[in-house]
């Protein structure tokens, strides 16, 4: 009753307002006249609501919370609450509704505003619905957080807890396979698939752009549709197109393939958190979002681990001919859909979020769930006989819905309807995180997340292109030089490699069943040559001459001559594609996926520490304090001059930074009320990637050129995002809005 009375108190209050409107706008219309009988009208009418009011709503003593058993009935009083003045009364004597606005009955002929304009009518309805509804919902919300925080309290935190941090953690899981899967095959699809140096670029910074889309649309997704559907289709577009991926042979189709898979993936950090969040109490959640994060690690050690097996063992692999080839690099991208695959046959099983459907309206769905969280932990800690004493749950009041065009309207059109209200809605629930509520956080935030994000990917990729930089001039240095050389009716058939030959002269010489690695033959002369089975990489031939010369079953393609001259020469049965062998770059490959493992395991002390200090020392400091130690760490990059230099100045930028990441996931989860918290989240992580690529494309563009430049943009950025950090408000300790 308490609650009908705030209601109606407010309806008054509402009603003044809408007569003063509605005044104003007729006034345009129909004159001073009218503006009398809206006075008259709106004091009538508000006086009648006012001695109804004393009648009818005596002052009432306080109550204890009605959501728990025995006090059923006093819980969401206001969504059955009615008023007893209206009880027992004739239609000729209810009050119209309109008389509260000073709007007189059409039939009432005692004015002429009820034959005004509709459009005035329908404004002043729609003003007063909206603030009304809007008013109520925001109540709703706030009440709803406090007591969602008092029932996660009662249900404790076990079992069901952990299950679904693992089964979250899958998709975590898949997300980091994701970020490495393209750098470790690169080496071999460039060789497979013949790619040059921007199709290489582009293929290593698709999966960015894909998981940019992704993350933007899931997350707006995700607070319309729901956490775990949203989820579930995510991952299943990961895995699907990771699946193709591995099969398809042209360079075209396999960058669609990875696009769409970084589309899907892109959902699974925004959705996750968010999810796992409205399962925890405030004083487990800094600790076990933290915890969660590590299964990003974990994802990026299985991808190191099964690249290390997969990839250099060339022998995995078949081919149909010289057009199908299906090399172990593609198994390598076929095994690492098995985290997405796994996360969905897992999710299956795990219920939506509760909160989710509180926040939509949806009391019983809501109600079931969390007494499935209360009865798995209290059975697992040895309790089975404990009662979920919670019966009612306060839900929002909705606003809108998705649009019902009836049982005549047909199939194509009615989708299409749907489809156009929740892009309405998901726009307009974007537009809200600018709100003048939200606005300053917004903004703040995207500073945040673009300069660690610059900084992070930037350096993460800058750190292994430095250390094949090294590796380039270590090999350059053993490079041998021939000169004005005169070779004739020699035949070679061993390894060339890693050799400069200018302006020599070979006749009548027979290169066969040979490997050429890192050649270059400059201002030379084959005359009356044979080539036969020759494999080929990095190797050119540059303003030579070839006179009557055979080239049989050879990979010397013509991009590999240039300004070259041709005469009387001829090419038979060349090989088709790019043939891969690891034999020569076994070691290099191993090097590879080792450092990447090393990088990815260091930063499990930062994951343990921010963890364990998370809601203790709080987000804002250990997000200020891990981006400024970060920042510092930076200037110890001027001393990696070697490999092993470069790969612990790799371990100890990640461990550092990765506190940064982790407060930032948590803080950003808990300054966005539920029905935008995803929304928020996927927005800031599409901005994230869009700041790796660009930090990847700059950073990289310095490599062998200068280190200056790139340690001052990363220490810049992350100077600015610890600075901006200590802006944004402090969460620990309070309760999930």
């Amino acid at each position: 009753m308490e609650d009908g009375y705030q209601n109606r108190t407010a309806f008054i209050k509402g009603a003044k307002d809408i007569a003063k409107e509605v005044k104003r706008q007729a006034s345009k219309k129909v004159g001073r006249s009218v503006d009398r009988m809206t006075d008259e009208y709106s004091m009538r009418s508000y006086s009648r609501f006012e001695e109804d009011d004393d009648d009818d709503y005596p002052t009432q003593g306080s109550q204890d919370g009605g959501y728990y058993r025995g006090d059923s009935q006093a819980a969401n009083e206001d969504e059955g609450g009615h008023s007893d003045s209206t009880e027992g009364h004739d239609e000729d004597d209810e009050i119209y509704e309109g008389e509260y606005q000073g709007i007189p009955r059409a039939d009432s002929g005692k004015g002429s505003l009820a034959g005004g304009p509709e459009s005035v009518r329908a404004g002043a309805q729609e003003f007063r619905d909206v603030g009304v509804s809007e008013a109520v919902r925001r109540k709703d919300q706030e009440e709803l957080a406090q007591q969602y925080e008092t029932i996660l309290q009662e249900c404790g935190h076990g079992k069901f807890q952990w299950s679904l941090y693992f089964v979250l953690g899958l998709a975590l899981m898949a997300d980091g396979v994701e970020i490495f899967v393209v750098g470790f095959v690169l080496p071999s699809a460039e060789k497979d698939m013949c790619l040059s140096e921007p199709n290489k670029s582009m293929l290593g910074l698709i999966v960015y752009f894909g998981m940019m889309v992704g993350a933007f649309l899931w997350g707006a997704l995700a607070d319309r549709i729901g956490r775990r559907q949203s989820l579930l289709i995510s991952l299943s577009i990961n895995s699907i197109f990771s699946f193709f991926s591995s099969f398809v042979q042209g360079y075209s189709t396999f960058l669609f393939c990875r696009l769409l898979s970084g589309v899907g993936i892109g959902g699974s950090i925004p959705i996750v958190f968010s999810y796992y969040s409205e399962f925890l109490a405030q004083e487990k959640r800094g600790e076990h979002l933290s915890w969660l994060c590590m299964f990003w690690m974990i994802g990026g050690i299985y991808a190191s681990a099964m690249a290390w097996a997969i990839i250099p063992h060339y022998g995995w692999s078949f081919q149909m001919g010289s057009a199908y080839q299906f090399h172990s690099w593609r198994v390598f991208v076929l095994v690492c859909a098995f985290p997405s695959v796994a996360a969905i046959a897992a999710l299956s099983a795990m219920p939506e979020s509760p909160r989710f459907y509180l926040e939509n309206g949806k009391h019983d769905e809501g109600w079931m769930i969390l007494k499935q969280v209360h009865d798995t932990n209290m059975r697992a800690k040895g309790y089975p006989e404990r009662v979920f004493s919670v019966t009612t749950i306060k839900t929002v009041k909705q606003m809108d819905e998705l649009v019902d065009t009836g049982t005549d309207t047909p199939v194509w059109q009615r989708y299409r309807l749907k489809i156009m209200s929740l892009s309405r809605q998901i726009r307009n629930n974007i537009l809200a995180c600018f709100n003048p509520e939200y606005k300053r956080t917004t903004f703040m935030l995207m500073a945040v997340w673009f300069s660690m994000s610059f900084s992070y990917y930037g350096l993460t990729v800058w750190f292994p292109d430095m250390i094949k930089y090294i590796q380039k001039q270590e090999y350059e240095s053993h490079t041998k030089y021939f000169h004005n050389e005169r070779v004739e009716h020699v035949t070679f058939n061993f390894t060339l490699e890693n050799q400069v030959h200018r302006q020599g002269h070979y006749f009548n010489d027979k290169f066969l069943n040979l490997k050429m690695k890192s050649m270059v033959f400059e201002d030379s002369v084959f005359e009356e040559c044979y080539f036969e089975d020759i494999t080929s990489t990095h190797t050119i031939f540059r303003n030579c001459t070839f006179i009557a010369s055979l080239f049989y079953n050879t990979d010397l393609f013509k991009y590999r001559f240039v300004d070259c001259k041709l005469v009387n020469s001829t090419f038979l049965h060349n090989k088709e594609g790019c043939m891969l062998d690891f034999s020569d770059d076994f070691n290099n490959a191993y090097m590879i996926y080792f450092v990447s493992f090393l990088g990815t395991l260091a930063v499990l002390p930062g994951n343990i520490v921010s963890a364990l200090l998370m809601d203790k020392i709080g987000r804002l400091r250990m997000l200020a304090g891990s981006s400024v130690i970060s920042c510092v760490s930076c200037f110890f990059l001027m001393f990696g001059n070697s490999e092993s230099g470069m790969i612990a100045l790799l371990c100890l930028f990640g461990g550092i930074s990765i506190a940064s990441w982790n407060a930032l996931d948590v803080i950003t989860v808990e300054l966005y009320p539920s029905d935008k918290r995803t929304t928020a989240f996927g927005f800031l992580n599409a901005l994230c990637k869009l700041a790796a690529v660009l930090g990847i494309s700059i950073f990289q563009s310095f490599v062998g050129i200068t280190k200056a430049v790139p340690i001052i943009f990363a220490a810049g950025a992350l100077a600015a995002g610890s600075f901006l950090a200590t802006k944004l408000p402090e969460t620990r300790g309070q309760v999930l809005q």
